[in-house]
């Protein structure tokens, strides 16, 4: 005979149990990796080489995901943008226990304190994102981005 298939409530199911994955830095960017770039729609963060595999920390310690980004100039205009929508991306997909850190690489912006305040500031992401103008940038930067790698799923 087969093994029985146990049935669990709902509840069961969302409560948090000892049994969680842990997050790896790869899954983390196969989440960023495809979003565009709102100067040039038409190319991922990737094939700039704004966010790269190896900028991406994941801490399950104190269960914060860190995603460092190297905008394609240093007076790109839209750095702040291009934060607000790695950040949406993964506080949208990621589990709610997660902190999601996202920053400039250092020395590649020349208001990189300026944007990384912005992005760690938590009332004004917020606001960002509902700004309606905005979110509808940041949407525009993720639509169509979740293209698992074939290597990541299980067989």
């Amino acid at each position: 005979g087969g093994q029985a298939i146990q049935f669990r409530s709902l509840q069961e199911l969302l409560e948090i149990t000892d049994l969680q994955d842990e997050l790896s830095p790869q899954e983390i960017f196969e989440s960023v990796r495809h979003l565009t770039d709102p100067e040039h729609p038409n190319l991922s963060l990737e094939q700039l080489k704004v966010v790269e595999a190896g900028h991406v920390w994941v801490n399950e310690d104190s269960n914060t995901v860190f995603v460092r980004f190297t905008p394609t100039v240093p007076t790109c205009s839209v750095a702040t943008l291009i934060g607000l929508t790695i950040k949406a991306k993964l506080l949208r997909s990621l589990p709610q226990r997660y902190k999601v850190d996202v920053e400039i690489t250092p020395g590649t912006h020349n208001t990189e304190d300026q944007v990384n305040k912005q992005l760690a500031d938590k009332e004004r992401v917020a606001a960002a994102l509902e700004n309606p103008a905005l979110r509808n940038l940041i949407n525009n930067g993720i639509a169509g981005t979740d293209k698992p790698d074939a290597t990541l799923l299980l067989a």
